[in-house]
């Protein structure tokens, strides 16, 4: 239990460093960067709720996988709300995953603002849901 909870703060902090170094990379103008922090720390913040609600979470960087799997365990009406609102942007910001790095696809400050501001919403959700 104790190697959990190592986990569970570990996972937690770098999402908390990813959304941080997003928000430092949007505000120098490196909004690929940007981009593909605020995945990262969505993704983290999605396997470090299930790792402490649930107790495991899938190797998968698919946010709205992740956050399936979140939901169904915690039967949580407020993030499955959530999930269906937020669908088109959970992907987009998916896409930020692999695109950022690999395409020559180009993002822009709207994306990159974008991105962020999903991710302060979704740590809040997945905060609510934690009961911290």
């Amino acid at each position: 239990m104790a190697k959990r909870k190592e986990e569970y703060e570990t996972l937690k902090k770098r999402a908390l460093d990813f959304y941080e170094e997003a928000k430092n990379a949007l505000e120098s103008g490196r909004y690929d960067l940007a981009c593909f922090l605020a995945e990262q720390s969505a993704q983290l913040y999605l396997k470090s709720a299930l790792l402490k609600m649930v107790g495991d979470y899938s190797r998968t960087h698919r946010l709205r996988e992740l956050l399936s799997e979140l939901v169904k365990s915690t039967s949580s009406e407020r993030l499955k709300r959530f999930s269906e609102e937020y669908n088109v942007h959970l992907s987009s910001l998916e896409d930020a995953y692999i695109m950022a790095k690999y395409t020559t696809k180009h993002y822009t400050l709207r994306d990159s603002e974008e991105s962020i501001r999903l991710v302060e919403i979704l740590s809040r959700m997945v905060e609510g849901e934690e009961g911290l």
